[in-house]
């Protein structure tokens, strides 16, 4: 195991960006499974946004699945309602189209969790092919990954 894995997982698990910048500035993998086998990204603290766009930012895989659920990222932050970390995700490059073991996609999750917003920009996001939504490019002031 990498050693700097369990602390670059500890610190997106609590949301603390300057120390997940510092791991990864320093060289901590992005994608380096923890000692229970879940990479930074799979743990985040999802309602963190800034943790998101650090880990992809440093090439952190948005589609890594959880092996024994087949969730993603997507489908935890669909689930929980973070509309912000969903489209930092989407934006990465992370698929919307995919189900979890139950057979759910996010959209699903996030109806049945009554997030409107979420569910209204995946539904958006998964019928645009174009790319020219604004629903699908996401919220007007969701942070950019240039500027962190």
């Amino acid at each position: 195991m990498e050693p700097t894995a369990d602390w670059l997982a500890a610190a997106a698990a609590r949301g603390r960006c300057e120390e997940v910048r510092a791991l990864l500035e320093a060289g901590a993998p992005p994608n380096a499974p923890n000692r229970y086998g879940r990479t930074p990204i799979q743990v985040m603290m999802m309602g963190n946004a800034r943790v998101a766009q650090l880990l992809l930012l440093h090439g952190a895989e948005p589609n890594c699945a959880d092996p024994a659920t087949l969730t993603r990222p997507v489908h935890d932050a669909a689930r929980e309602g973070f509309l912000d970390t969903l489209v930092a995700l989407h934006r990465a490059g992370a698929r919307l189209d995919v189900r979890d073991a139950w057979g759910r996609l996010p959209v699903d999750l996030a109806e049945e969790r009554g997030h409107r917003d979420v569910a209204r920009y995946l539904r958006a996001a998964l019928g645009d092919t174009e790319g020219g939504n604004q629903a699908a490019e996401g919220p007007p002031d969701s942070p950019d990954l240039k500027n962190l």
